[in-house]
């Protein structure tokens, strides 16, 4: 089973995991590499296609075909057979490993999930960023690799979710710009609606696709965001983070807070004077 982008960035955001090799592989063309059919993979992988095309085939059955503009992400304790077409397959592989864990987000990181991505020189441009750090021994090398790992798992999942959505992408984009410049103000879905010339209900069922939640969600999870970098300041009442934000009522600004965190914004103000230098 593969999972959408918004589930695998989820997965990978709380996970704990360890980056390990970095390779660029050549694959002779016609040719079969069964490496992994008696001796099932140790770790899991994100591979990107870079030239030529071939089948990855997961315990015998599930067959995905890999080239330039296609990515996996998992495939831990697979059985894989690698089958080249009638030219040479080039492709970037990086192991990870997570933390042994139970529950659907486990899951997530190691099932197969395939990603059309795009041509993206970026994505390149990663993977060769990524081997460098991978041939230096130092920490802070180690650090690089690691830091760059997940620059590069970010940018397959965006690249994924902007091709699967096609046009729409444009409209989730200028959509998010406006609210991120403008969330102080009032803003309404049938305001952001007829900004694409779009029916409320039909501009909030592609938001939602796009980004896994409706546009006046995102809106109010990024005001109380931006609510939370204030209040973690100490220095702020709580009526003038609300009007900030786009509250002119502090009650109910305050109950929204306490929904999406789980503590009052008062609470947290508190918490962070107590805990200011003097």
């Amino acid at each position: 089973m593969s999972y959408t982008c918004e589930q695998l960035a989820e997965a990978f955001e709380g996970a704990n995991l360890s980056v390990h090799g970095v390779y660029r592989t050549v694959l002779a063309a016609d040719s079969a590499y069964t490496g992994h059919v008696e001796r099932p993979t140790s770790k899991c992988a994100v591979i990107i296609g870079l030239s030529g095309q071939a089948d990855f085939i997961f315990d015998g059955a599930e067959r995905h075909t890999m080239e330039p503009g296609v990515a996996l992400i998992g495939g831990l304790n697979r059985r894989l057979e690698i089958r080249t077409g009638g030219e040479a397959f080039e492709y970037g592989l990086v192991h990870y490993l997570p933390e042994p864990q139970i529950g659907e987000a486990a899951q997530m990181l190691i099932a197969v999930s395939p990603l059309r991505v795009g041509a993206d020189p970026e994505q390149r441009l990663l993977l060769e960023r990524l081997l460098q750090a991978a041939a230096l021994p130092d920490s802070m090398m180690r650090l690089e690799k690691k830091t760059l790992f997940y620059q590069l798992v970010n940018r397959l999942l965006f690249a994924a979710r902007t091709v699967r959505h096609g046009p729409a992408s444009e409209m989730v984009r200028d959509t998010l710009e406006l609210i991120h410049a403008y969330y102080a103000e009032p803003i309404t879905l049938a305001r952001l609606a007829e900004r694409h010339g779009l029916g409320p209900k039909y501009f909030s069922t592609q938001f939602r696709r796009f980004m896994g939640m409706g546009p006046i969600d995102y809106l109010i999870r990024y005001r109380m965001n931006r609510a939370e970098e204030l209040l973690a300041t100490g220095t702020y009442p709580v009526h003038a983070v609300a009007r900030s934000v786009g509250y002119p009522d502090a009650y109910y600004f305050s109950r929204l807070y306490k929904k999406h965190k789980g503590q009052s914004p008062g609470e947290i103000g508190l918490k962070h004077r107590r805990n200011r230098p003097s």
